[in-house]
C-alpha cells in the first residue's frame, strides 16, 4: 500500500465526518470541502517525507533496509598459506586489514595452523578452499578418506577460532574435474555431505561451511548452480566467484542473475568469494562498482583475488590503490 492511500484509509476509518448518515446541507458541505482541504495537506505532507527520507539512502534491490557497511572485506595473496608478507603489503597499500584471508589447499594437504594463527593475531578469519584435484569423489563420498578428514577437523577445532572452509569452488564450472560435466552433480553433493558430516563427528563446532559457486552464465555453458546444492543442513554460507573483464561490466548485471539463483535456494548469507577487475576494464571503477554493489544487495562482502597473472588482478597502482583506499574506509566495519 502507498503511504497516500495508507493515510486515506487510516482517515476514512477515524474522522468523525467520513461519510454522514443523510444528504448534507450546503453549510455542511462547505465544512466538509475544508477539511478535504485540510486532510489533501496532511497527505502531501507525508509523502513529501516519505520522500525526503528515500532520498537519504540509497535503494536496495529487492528490499526496503537502508545499507549496511561491508563486513568482510578479504584478500587473496599467492604466497599464502607459506607467508603472510604479500597480505601484509596489500593492507599497508589500502591502508585497512583485511579480517577475512584466503588461500587453496589441495586434498589431503593438513589445515594450516601457522598461517591461521598469524590471520588470527592480524584479528582475520582464514578462508580455506579445498580443491579435490584428480580425485575421485565417489570415494570421499564413500568413507575412503575418512581418516584425512578426521585429522584435518581435530586440527581445526585444536585452533580454537573461527575458519571457513569451502570445497570444490565453482563447481558449476566444466574447467575443474569435480564440475560441471566432470562429475555428476549427485556425486558432489554426496562428497560435500560426508566431509560435514565427518567433521561433525569430531565435533569441530567453529567451521562455517562455504558453497563457492561460479556466476551463472548461459551463454558460455556455466548453467545454474541447483543440481549441486547440497542442501541447507549442510551450509551456512554462499560464495561467488566474478571477475570484471570490460569497461561495460557492472555489478548488476554480472553477480545479480547468479544472487537470484541462490536465494532460490536458500536465504543463507552471501560471499563474493573471489573476484578482480581487468585493467581493461577500468579497475579504479570497478572497485568503487564492487564495494557499492556488495553493499547494496546486502552481501558479505568480498575476497579481492589480489594475483598479478595474465589477467593482472592486483592493485598496483597509485589510481587503484586511491580507489581501494576510498572504498575501504567508508565500507567496512570491525567485526563484532
Amino acid at each position: 500500500m502507498s503511504d497516500e492511500a495508507r493515510v486515506m484509509s487510516h482517515l476514512d476509518a477515524t474522522h468523525p465526518d467520513a461519510e454522514p448518515p443523510v444528504r448534507p446541507s450546503g453549510r455542511w458541505r462547505g465544512n466538509r470541502v475544508r477539511r478535504r482541504v485540510i486532510v489533501m495537506i496532511c497527505i502531501v505532507a507525508v509523502i513529501a517525507a516519505a520522500v525526503a527520507a528515500g532520498v537519504s539512502r540509497s535503494p536496495v534491490p529487492g528490499g526496503g533496509k537502508p545499507l549496511e557497511p561491508l563486513r568482510y572485506l578479504g584478500v587473496y595473496e599467492r604466497d599464502a598459506p607459506r607467508s603472510y608478507a604479500g597480505i601484509d603489503q596489500f593492507a599497508q597499500a589500502i591502508g585497512k586489514q583485511p579480517n577475512l584471508v584466503s588461500y587453496y589447499s589441495s586434498w589431503q594437504e593438513s589445515f594450516q595452523v601457522s598461517f591461521a594463527a598469524l590471520a588470527a593475531q592480524h584479528g582475520a578469519i582464514p578462508l580455506v578452499q579445498i580443491n579435490p584435484v584428480g580425485v575421485d569423489l565417489a570415494a570421499i563420498a564413500s568413507g575412503q578418506y575418512d581418516s584425512y578428514l578426521r585429522t584435518y577437523a581435530t586440527a581445526v577445532r585444536s585452533y580454537g577460532h573461527p575458519v571457513i572452509v569451502s570445497f570444490g569452488h565453482e563447481v558449476n564450472g566444466s574447467w575443474f574435474s569435480w564440475g560441471y560435466r566432470n562429475t555428476p552433480p549427485a556425486t558432489f553433493v554426496a562428497a560435500w555431505r560426508r566431509i560435514v558430516t565427518v567433521f561433525r563427528g569430531q565435533d569441530t563446532r567453529n567451521v562455517t561451511w562455504l558453497w563457492t559457486i561460479n556466476i551463472v552464465d548461459p551463454h558460455h555453458g556455466i548453467p545454474n548452480p541447483r543440481p549441486w546444492w547440497p542442501g541447507r543442513s549442510y551450509v551456512n554460507w554462499v560464495g561467488i566467484d566474478g571477475y570484471y573483464y570490460k569497461p561495460t561490466w557492472r555489478f548488476a548485471p554480472l553477480f545479480g542473475p547468479t544472487i537470484k539463483a541462490v536465494r532460490a535456494l536458500t536465504r543463507d548469507p552471501i560471499l563474493i568469494a573471489e573476484t578482480g577487475a581487468a585493467p581493461a576494464a577500468g579497475k579504479p571503477a570497478k572497485i568503487a562498482d564492487l564495494f557499492a554493489g556488495a553493499r547494496a544487495y546486502g552481501l558479505l562482502g568480498f575476497v579481492w583475488f589480489n594475483a598479478d597473472d595474465i589477467h593482472n588482478w592486483s592493485v598496483n597502482t597509485p589510481a587503484a590503490v586511491a580507489a581501494f583506499r576510498r572504498a575501504a574506509r567508508a565500507y567496512q566495519r570491525p567485526v563484532p
